[in-house]
C-alpha cells in the first residue's frame, strides 16, 4: 500500500490538507479499519447483483 502523505478534506470554508504525521496516523488507522471490512471486487459484484435481483 502507498504511503499516505496528505489528506484533503471538504470543509464549509473549502478544501483542507491535512500533513501532519500525527494526524495522518489516525487517517491509517481508519483506512485499515475500513479495508479490512471491505468487500472484495467479485463479492462486491455479487452483493450489488443479489440486491439487483431483489428490487
Amino acid at each position: 500500500m502507498a504511503k499516505l502523505d496528505t489528506v484533503v478534506r471538504d470543509v464549509p470554508q473549502g478544501s483542507a490538507f491535512i500533513a501532519s504525521e500525527a494526524q495522518l496516523g489516525a487517517f491509517r488507522t481508519r483506512f485499515r479499519k475500513v479495508e479490512a471490512v471491505s468487500l472484495d471486487t467479485a463479492q462486491s459484484r455479487d452483493f450489488i447483483g443479489r440486491l439487483t435481483k431483489e428490487l
